[in-house]
């Protein structure tokens, strides 16, 4: 089937449900179908500009498109100067010859894990509509389960790209901080922020990371997984578990320990206690946040932004330089005492979320129960963006909804994590 065969049938899908799409905030036909021709006629002329010569690639709504205002999911954005140009990852995504096909939706300026966005509508997690997508790459992992984008380029700043992705059945990376630009994408806190795909596969994100990080291509062999020393955080990370969870994640772990790797575990509480302890007046997304958003809270938050949005950052505008100064202070101290840990094993392995998707209505009616799935679902994946690490979300297959199993590696290891979840993916794959 040819790229824009490929590229009509998802255009069909899309306009079949026009009236009630959630999934993309815009469709980019007609530059999408001239994208696709290009890349079939380099097909025919036997011509190839790489592995994502040809792909359907959704990108997230914080990304720049030249000509357009960037939402970042927020209704204040919509009179924003347009883009000057597409962000850098954008560029060199279409350089590659990727095919763009849209934007996908996220909650409101990256904040918030649930995907719930009061403005614009809730994707539908892609197994169960009634379900939360996770967020803030909502409509991203949606994307790529559902098969309306080859790959989805989201944004992680806490886990917004593995929660969606292990909530609903993909692959999705988090590279380590600043191995791929930021130009030209929203920001929610830079010293966070991370832009990486949603795949269902993770060859394809190692394509697709190659290309946004400006990497030449990179195609490894799966890591011998006999002798791989692989580290489970047993205590707080490994709390609350849901039945489905636990129950796939010891599964995954029986079957790496018969694949010869060594299963040990490590303590890693008293880092979690320390980073708890530094960010106790605030999160650093949200103190760094209320600096990118402070013209509007000095003068009164609109009623236009997401109350769970516009209190997270009022709350932090209180919080003095100096707090902010030391804790940033004290993270580097405690990434380096992480790393340091780490260095004794190859990986960390968890689940990349303790629970499965749960019910938007159910969100929607109790803040509060809102509040706790939000945090069960960041409690894991924000170790990586906390202690400078990169992490690697996997589905495990079999479950009655999908369960994400994270491999976290030290800051800079990225390819080593990625040719690791190549194994660890067929492993999972097979059984």
């Amino acid at each position: 089937m040819t790229t824009r065969d490929r590229l009509e049938a998802i255009l069909a899908q899309l306009a079949a449900r026009a009236g009630d799409e959630r999934v993309f905030m815009k469709i980019y036909g007609e530059s999408a179908r001239a994208a696709a021709d290009a890349a079939d006629a380099r097909v025919r002329a036997s011509v190839s500009l790489g592995a994502l010569d040809g792909a359907i690639v959704s990108i997230k709504d914080l990304l720049d498109v030249a000509g357009e205002p960037t939402l970042a999911g927020s209704l204040m954005r919509r009179d924003a100067a347009p883009a000057m140009e597409d962000a850098l990852v954008v560029r060199r995504l279409r350089r590659a010859g990727a095919v763009i096909v849209g934007k996908t939706a996220m909650t409101e300026f990256a904040f918030t894990a649930l995907g719930i966005n009061p403005h614009y509508g809730t994707p539908g997690n892609a197994a169960d509509p009634a379900l939360i997508p996770g967020g803030s790459s909502s409509g991203a992992g949606v994307s790529a389960a559902e098969g309306t984008s080859d790959i989805s380029i989201g944004s992680d700043t806490g886990g917004s790209v593995r929660v969606p992705a292990a909530l609903n059945g993909v692959v999705g990376f988090k590279p380590t901080a600043r191995r791929v630009p930021l130009d030209g994408a929203f920001p929610l806190a830079p010293s966070l922020d991370s832009l990486g795909p949603l795949a269902r596969t993770v060859a394809q994100c190692i394509a697709t990371d190659a290309v946004m990080a400006g990497k030449e291509a990179f195609a490894p062999a799966p890591l011998a997984l006999t002798g791989l020393r692989i580290a489970v955080p047993r205590g707080r990370l490994m709390e609350g578990c849901d039945m489905i969870v636990a129950a796939a994640f010891d599964r995954s772990l029986a079957r790496l320990a018969a694949a010869g790797a060594q299963i040990i575990d490590i303590a890693v509480d008293d880092l979690l206690a320390g980073m708890r302890e530094a960010t106790r007046a605030a999160s650093i997304a949200a103190i760094e946040g209320a600096e990118i958003h402070a013209d509007w809270l000095t003068t009164g938050a609109p009623t236009a932004v997401d109350r769970n949005v516009s209190g997270s950052l009022g709350r932090a505008m209180q919080v003095p330089a100096v707090t902010y100064i030391r804790t940033m202070r004290r993270r580097a101290e405690l990434a380096a005492a992480m790393d340091a840990r780490l260095s004794a094993v190859d990986f960390l392995v968890l689940p990349t979320t303790p629970i499965v998707a749960q019910p938007i209505a159910e969100m929607l009616a109790d803040d509060m129960h809102a509040d706790r799935t939000e945090g069960l679902l960041l409690r894991n994946t924000q170790v990586a963006n906390q202690f400078d690490l990169c992490a690697l979300s996997l589905p495990v297959p079999g479950n009655r909804l999908p369960v994400g199993l994270m491999l976290v590696g030290r800051h800079g290891h990225d390819r080593r994590v990625l040719a690791a979840g190549l194994a660890v993916e067929a492993l999972l794959r097979d059984a």
